[in-house]
């Protein structure tokens, strides 16, 4: 796979540094302009995969920026960096054409879970990790959102299958509860965590007939998907 180059903008000097530092040793050609202008022009001059752009920034805020990227370019995907976690913020910037937002502060564990989402959506890269897994006598397959017994297919949901995805990535550790509200559902809220112990029960009854498998509740910080 060809090097990705990312055109980050921040203003804020010491984080745009820390997160250029941190993309860069993931394996990111990262370059970094400190305000909406000098980003405008260095994506006239040069080829890149992503942007990230912090909304607020001086001389072209990242909303206007990202409005006269998508004159020229209309699929590049763009991630929106926003000190507020106001819903106009976040509408705005869907109506300017982001494929994603992260609200500040926020984990750098977790810009890079985005960043290979909107990656995988674009077709810029391509998933290598595993699609089917192998449970006792049960089949998943992500791609598919199914898992089948004997013969046997039941259809998962979409969050169902994702859930269980993380679930069987993670076999055998933790899974952390936070890493998959913000991954599954972008915020780990109390409302979506409710949600997501909805969803774990549901796996429960799915996957109640191979007693080789039990999805343990690690009491203060997620779940843990165990198989003999």
């Amino acid at each position: 796979m060809s090097e990705i180059k990312i055109l980050l903008a921040e203003d804020d000097g010491n984080l745009g540094s820390l997160l250029k530092e941190y993309l860069t040793v993931k394996g990111y050609n990262t370059q970094l302009e400190v305000d909406g202008e000098k980003a405008f022009k260095a994506f006239k001059n040069d080829r890149f995969d992503l942007c990230i752009f912090d909304i607020m920034m001086p001389k072209k805020d990242g909303l206007t920026l990202a409005k006269d990227i998508r004159i020229d370019n209309n699929s590049i995907p763009i991630i929106f960096l926003t000190a507020k976690s106001m819903k106009d913020d976040v509408i705005e910037g869907l109506k300017a054409g982001a494929d994603d937002y992260l609200t500040k502060p926020f984990s750098m564990e977790e810009l890079l879970l985005r960043i290979e989402a909107v990656l995988r959506r674009s077709n810029i890269i391509k998933s290598e990790k595993p699609t089917i897994f192998n449970l006792g006598k049960i089949v998943f397959d992500s791609n598919k959102q199914s898992i089948e017994t004997d013969g046997t297919e039941v259809k998962l949901t979409t969050k169902e299958s994702e859930l269980l995805r993380m679930l069987c990535e993670n076999k055998g550790e933790v899974l952390e509860r936070n890493y998959a509200l913000k991954a599954i559902w972008n915020d780990d809220n109390y409302f979506n965590a409710r949600s997501m112990d909805v969803y774990i029960t549901k796996l429960r009854k799915h996957l109640k007939n191979e007693k080789s498998i039990q999805i343990l509740n690690i009491h203060g910080r997620g779940f843990k998907l165990l198989t003999e």
